[in-house]
C-alpha cells in the first residue's frame, strides 16, 4: 500500500500496547544463551567444517605466487582456495572491492586464502604454512597529505546568498579546523557466516548481517548466480553499527570453502579482519566558518569537509550534510571532498556523516558563542530554524529542537554551570559543563510484513532483523495493536529471506519502516475479517472483534484454519513536500584532573524529539547506546594508521579502546514523545543513530569549559592537554 498520511492521522490516537514500556522480547533468549548467533548455528546443518582466512600482508600490489602445499598436506584439512585459482568475483552493488578471486591487491588484510579443516586450530595452523610472494606497489595512506592535496576548484555542494561579503560585512567571526579520526565499529560479535553450498546449486547462508535483501543481493552478484538459489538468515546479531549493512568475505569465503569441501563451513573473521578486512568510519578534515551580528543571529555558515576512500568507490561520511539544514543563516556554503587513499574500504558507521560533522560543528558553535559572549544554549536557540535554510518552502515536518535545548538545560541544571573556564574545583577536578546539539535525518524504505492468524495467536513474518536495537519488540508491539491483542500473543519471526522484504536495519530507518510494515500486512488482515464478518464498521480490542453490538474471538475466526495476509508500506515521494528530521540536546559534566588531564565523563543527559516513542525501554537503551559510543569517539577510540605501510595498527579490541562499564558514568534520556505524521502510519522515527549525535561536541566543550583548552583534534586525549593545564 502507499503511505498517505491523510488517512492515519487518528489512527493512533489512543494505544493499549504501542508507545508502553515492554521489556525486550528475546532479552530472555540472549541473557540466558539460549539465542544462537551466526557462529553458533549448529543445529541448522550437519557435518560442518571450519574455514579460516588468510589476508594480504600488504596494501597494494599483486600476489607473484602462493605455494600452499605444505598447508594442504597439514593435519585435518580438507580444502584450501587460493585466490590464484578463481577469477576475480563480481563486485556487487554495495561494495567497493573484490572480496575475493584474481592476483590484485587493493587493501591490507585483503583475503587471499581460505583453509577449511575439521578444527579451527587445524585451520588457522595450516593457514599459518601457506607462503606468498608479492609485488608491491607504493600508495597514499596519509589523510593530511590527501587533505593538502585537495582540488580545490571545484562548485561547492550547495551555496545560497553571498558567502564572501557576508563575512567581509560580519561583526564577528570564526574560523577553525577540526579533525577527526578513522574509527571502528568493533562490535562484539564478529563477521561470521555458515554456508551449506555442497552441491555446488542451492547456497543457505546463516549469517550476522543487518540486510537481508542486501546480502542475498550481493551473493547473487558476487557469485553471478540466481538469487532464488540462495536462502539466507540472519535472527540475531551481537552488534553491527553499520558494519554489517554488506556483504563481506566471512560469507564468501565460507561459500568458496564449502563448494571445494563439498561440506557446510563455518568462518568467522579474526579480530584484525574486522578492522582491516572489512569496513570503518573514515577520519574527517573539516573547516568551519561562522559570521554572526553582535546580537548573535548567524549571518553566514560556511563548512568544508573531507574524509577518504578507496580510489574505487565512494565515501559514506559527508560530515558537511547537516550542516545545511541545521541552523539558519541567509548565506551558507558547504562542499565535501572524498579523498583517494589506498587504506581498507570505509563505509557507513552509526550516523554517517552527522556524526563526525556534528564532532566539529557544534564545537564550533560553542566557539562563537564565546566569541559573542552568549550562553551557547541560548546561541542554538537564537538560530533555529523551522524551514529548510537552503530551500525555505520546504519546512520540517516536526521539529522541537528548541524544546529539547530548554527542557534539557531545566532538567541539566544548566543554569548553575561552571561560568568561567577553570574557576571550578572537586579536589584535584576541574569541572566542567558542555553542551551540544544533535541532528540526524529520518528516512523511510519500503518494508514489508506477513501475517497469519490461527486460533488468536499471531505470527509475524518479515526480513527485518533485530541488531540489538529491539525490531522483535516493537514489532510486536505494532501487531498486538493493529489486532486488538497482547504482545504475548504475537510470535515475531525476522531474518529469513523466505519471508517478505522489508527496510532493513540501518539507517535510522528500521524502526519507522518495519513497524510500517507490519501495519499494512495486519490492515489487510483486518479487511479479511471484515469480509468474513460482512461488516466494515469493526474494533480490535481484547483478542475480540466488535461489529456493531456484537463480539467475536478471534480464536474463534475462520472455523479456528489459518487465515494468512500480506503487504508492504510504500513511502514513494510522499516525504518530498517536507524535511523530516530527528532532533536532540546533549547536556555533559566531566571533570579533568589538574595534575594530569585525564578526563572523567560524570554524568550525561539527553533531550530528543524524535515522533512517537514506539518502546520507551528499547527507545532509551538506543539512545544511552550512542551517547556510550559518542564517549569513546570523544577520548579515546582512534584507529591508527601506518601511513607508510597503509594499515591499521591497533587492529583488535586491546588496542583500539572502547568504553568499558568504569567509564561510563550516570546517563538520562528524556523524550519529547512528539508525533510526526508525515513520517509514517505510526508516526514515529528512529532514535538509533541520534543519541551518538553531537555528544562528543558536548564532551569536548565540557573539557574546554573546565580547563580553557579548546581541543579541535579527536580524541581528547590528556596528551593534548597535560601542557596547558591551569596551575595546581
Amino acid at each position: 500500500m502507499k503511505f498517505e498520511n491523510t488517512a492515519t492521522d487518528t489512527f493512533f490516537d489512543t494505544t493499549a500496547v504501542l508507545g508502553k514500556a515492554h521489556t525486550r522480547i528475546d532479552g530472555p533468549l540472549k541473557v540466558s544463551g539460549q539465542a544462537p548467533y551466526a557462529y553458533e548455528r549448529h543445529d541448522v546443518v550437519g557435518g560442518q567444517l571450519v574455514g579460516y582466512p588468510l589476508g594480504a600482508t600488504i596494501a597494494r600490489g599483486r600476489i607473484v605466487s602462493i605455494d600452499a602445499e605444505a598447508a594442504r598436506a597439514a593435519p585435518g584439512v580438507t580444502a584450501i582456495v587460493t585466490t590464484l585459482e578463481i577469477d576475480p568475483l563480481g563486485i556487487s552493488s554495495f561494495n567497493d572491492v573484490r572480496l575475493f578471486g584474481g592476483d590484485a591487491i587493493q587493501h591490507y588484510h585483503q583475503a587471499i586464502a581460505v583453509v577449511v579443516a575439521d578444527t579451527l586450530e587445524h585451520a588457522r595452523h595450516a593457514a599459518n604454512m601457506i607462503e606468498v610472494t608479492y609485488e608491491e606497489e607504493s600508495g597514499l595512506f596519509d589523510m593530511e597529505e590527501a587533505w593538502k592535496g585537495r582540488d580545490t576548484s571545484g562548485d561547492p555542494d550547495s551555496e545560497t546568498g553571498n558567502v564572501d561579503a557576508g563575512f567581509a560585512d560580519a561583526s564577528v567571526t570564526l574560523d577553525a579546523t577540526y579533525r577527526t579520526p578513522v574509527q571502528s565499529h568493533a562490535m562484539m560479535e564478529p563477521h561470521a557466516s555458515v554456508v551449506d553450498w555442497s552441491d555446488g546449486e542451492r547456497m543457505t547462508v546463516w549469517t550476522s548481517n543487518q540486510m537481508i535483501a542486501w546480502n542475498r543481493k550481493s551473493l547473487a552478484q558476487t557469485f553471478d548466480i540466481d538469487p532464488e538459489k540462495i536462502r539466507v538468515e540472519s535472527p540475531y546479531v551481537g552488534g553491527g553499527f553499520g558494519a554489517k549493512l554488506f556483504l563481506r568475505s566471512d560469507a564468501v569465503l565460507a561459500a568458496i570453502g564449502s563448494r571445494a569441501a563439498g561440506r557446510p563451513v563455518k568462518l568467522a573473521l579474526p579480530r584484525p579482519f574486522v578492522f582491516n578486512n572489512t569496513t570503518h568510519r573514515p577520519a574527517t578534515i573539516q573547516r568551519i566558518r561562522l559570521a554572526a551580528e553582535r546580537d548573535g543571529r548567524l549571518t553566514c555558515i560556511e563548512h568544508e569537509g573531507a574524509s577518504h576512500r578507496t580510489p574505487h568507490g565512494s565515501s559514506e561520511e559527508n560530515p558537511v550534510s547537516q550542516t545545511e539544514v541545521f541552523y539558519a543563516a541567509a548565506n551558507r556554503r558547504v562542499k565535501h571532498h572524498e579523498l583517494k587513499l589506498h587504506l581498507p574500504e570505509s563505509s557507513s558507521m552509526r550516523a554517517p556523516g552527522e556524526a563526525s560533522g556534528l564532532m566539529a560543528l557544534e564545537i564550533a558553535m560553542d566557539e562563537m558563542a564565546d566569541k559573542l559572549g552568549m550562553d551557547p544554549v541560548e546561541f542554538r536557540i537564537l538560530n533555529d530554524t523551522q524551514v529548510d535554510p537552503q530551500n525555505p518552502d520546504i519546512p520540517f515536518s516536526d521539529r522541537h529542537f528548541v524544546d529539547c535545548l530548554r527542557v534539557g538545560a531545566e532538567t541539566f541544571g544548566w543554569c548553575a554551570r561552571n561560568r568561567s573556564p577553570g574557576s571550578t574545583r572537586d579536589g584535584m577536578w576541574l569541572i566542567g559543563h558542555g553542551v551540544a546539539g544533535a541532528y540526524r535525518g529520518a528516512p523511510t524504505l519500503k518494508s514489508g510484513a506477513r501475517v497469519r492468524l490461527k486460533k488468536g495467536r499471531l505470527i509475524v513474518e518479515t526480513d527485518m532483523t533485530d541488531i540489538g536495537t529491539g525490531s522483535y519488540t516493537i514489532i510486536a508491539q505494532t501487531a498486538a495493536e493493529m489486532m486488538g491483542l497482547t504482545a504475548d500473543t504475537v510470535d515475531v519471526r525476522l531474518g529469513n529471506s523466505d519471508f517478505p522484504v522489508s527496510s532493513g536495519s540501518g539507517g535510522q530507518f528500521g524502526a519507522a519502516s518495519s513497524t510500517a510494515g507490519v501495519y499494512a500486512a495486519c490492515l489487510a488482515l483486518r479487511n479479511k475479517i471484515a469480509e468474513e464478518l460482512g461488516s466494515d464498521d469493526l474494533r480490535f480490542e481484547d483478542g475480540r472483534v466488535i461489529a456493531g453490538n456484537k463480539a467475536f474471538p478471534l480464536a474463534d475466526l475462520f472455523d479456528g484454519k489459518e487465515v494468512c495476509a500480506e503487504d508492504s508500506m510504500d513511502f514513494g515521494d510522499s516525504q518530498k513536500k517536507f524535511k523530516i528530521a530527528t532532533f536532540a540536546a546533549h547536556f555533559v559534566e566531566v571533570g579533568v584532573h589538574a595534575a594530569t588531564g585525564t578526563v572523567r565523563v560524570r554524568r550525561m543527559l539527553a533531550v530528543c524529539d524524535a515522533g512517537r516513542i514506539l518502546n520507551p525501554v528499547t527507545a532509551r537503551s538506543q539512545v544511552i547506546g550512542g551517547m556510550t559510543m559518542a564517549l569513546g569517539a570523544a577520548l579515546s577510540e582512534e584507529l591508527l594508521v601506518d601511513t607508510s605501510r597503509g594499515y591499521f595498527v591497533n587492529h583488535d579490541l586491546a588496542g583500539y579502546e572502547v568504553p568499558v562499564h568504569a567509564d561510563v558514568p550516570q546517563q538520562d534520556v528524556i523524550f519529547l514523545d512528539t508525533e510526526d505524521p508525515e513520517i509514517s502510519p505510526l508516526k514515529a522515527k528512529g532514535v538509533g543513530e541520534l543519541g551518538i549525535c553531537g555528544v562528543a561536541a558536548a564532551i569536548a566543550n565540557a573539557v574546554h569549559n573546565a580547563t580553557g583548552i579548546r581541543i579541535r583534534d579527536y580524541p581528547v586525549t590528556l596528551d593534548k592537554l597535560i601542557g596547558e593545564l591551569p596551575e595546581i
